[in-house]
């Protein structure tokens, strides 16, 4: 058996003196995979070596494949050189399943939990809620994932860099969409498409994109933005930490009160760490994952071939013209911020390396139109 993990050096960017020029992605080092020959039993490393290649062992040695480093700042999605690599794809996959099922921890069960059951927050122990009977009513009761199989998956992130992109067909004609965060699409529907089969709702969104349902007009702009799912999957994240409890009940009782046509999904308990260990043991020092790379491990589960848009964590495209944080909004965010939970541009160099490696596609410039 083979086990192999990346091995990133941290991200700098700087800024080319000549006016008008872009930002560059410098590495100081590129990405290794180190491979770890393990006994049958899983518990005795045999030998270690780092390497540039990696060689994959059915029951004879086939060719290698290469691993470069980042040698550019951005990947085109219209490169006619990329090719899928389903071997790695597959190895990916099964070295995750090491750490977690998406399909079982995409969400609890009705069948594990009970109305008044005591759930302790993952980034605060100290901290305790409750499973109400409202909370109850919108557990699965088998996961929303099971016996799930697609050929081709998108996931959406919600960087501007998708604004003038026209990728929204492209995206629409994956057998699966995953979008994060509730992100609006219809008045974005060229960029962004319009197709949703999964998408993520963190708790701060009713805050942020509906005024905390403060008026009548926003409660019901939030439930016609629910009710536009039409029998999608919704994925909130409600036991991550202390100070959403609030807003998930509100969630709850509106899409019980208009019997909206959603899928809910709350997440396992051991979901968060076990991705964040899967990365780690890769050699990649993350801090919290996110979204989109929460995404991306739960994907490799129950899609064979997955396209990513929208991930660009810098403030600049490849022509040096600026990029909003989300396409869809005017927030700002400190990529390579030491306070930021997040390290999304480490998490973009991975994703970079294993789009070179064919297993997986990193769309990041305009899609062509369908002629």
């Amino acid at each position: 058996m083979l086990l192999i993990y990346l091995q990133a050096a941290p991200l700098t960017l700087r800024r080319l003196q000549e006016p008008g020029s872009s930002w560059n992605i410098e590495d100081s080092q590129r990405f290794h995979l180190k491979s770890f020959v393990l006994k049958s039993d899983r518990n005795s490393v045999l030998s270690a070596a780092p390497t540039s290649l990696v060689t994959y062992r059915k029951s004879k040695v086939s060719s290698p494949i290469p691993l470069p480093g980042l040698k550019s700042k951005t990947c085109n999605s219209s490169s006619p050189e990329w090719t899928f690599n389903s071997t790695l794809s597959n190895l990916i996959r099964k070295n995750i399943l090491r750490f977690l099922d998406a399909e079982r921890d995409i969400s609890i069960l009705k069948s594990t939990f009970k109305p008044g059951d005591v759930i302790h927050y993952i980034f605060d122990r100290q901290s305790t809620t409750n499973i109400s009977e409202n909370l109850y009513q919108l557990l699965p009761t088998v996961s929303p994932m099971k016996n799930q199989h697609y050929k081709q998956c998108a996931i959406v992130g919600n960087s501007g860099i998708l604004l003038n992109s026209s990728c929204g067909r492209e995206i629409d004609s994956h057998d699966f969409v995953i979008r994060c965060n509730l992100a609006p699409v219809e008045e974005y529907s060229a960029d962004v498409g319009l197709r949703t089969s999964l998408v993520t709702m963190n708790p701060s969104v009713v805050q942020r994109a509906f005024q905390d349902l403060n008026s009548e007009e926003w409660v019901q702009r939030f439930v016609h933005r629910l009710q536009s799912l039409s029998g999608s999957v919704l994925w909130i994240p409600a036991f991550m930490a202390k100070g959403g409890e609030e807003r998930v009940e509100w969630v709850i009782r509106l899409i019980l009160l208009h019997t909206v046509n959603v899928r809910t999904a709350f997440p396992s308990l051991r979901l968060l760490h076990a991705v964040r260990g899967y990365w780690l043991t890769n050699h990649v020092q993350i801090k919290r994952p996110t979204t989109g790379l929460l995404m991306y491990t739960m994907a490799t589960r129950f899609c064979d071939e997955i396209h990513l848009y929208g991930f660009w964590p810098f403030a600049h495209d490849p022509d040096g013209k600026p990029v909003k944080y989300h396409y869809y909004d005017t927030l700002t965010y400190h990529y390579t911020s030491r306070a930021s939970p997040h390290t999304m541009p480490l998490e973009f160099r991975t994703l970079s390396a294993l789009h070179r490696q064919g297993a997986l596609r990193l769309h990041t410039g305009p899609c062509k139109l369908p002629t």
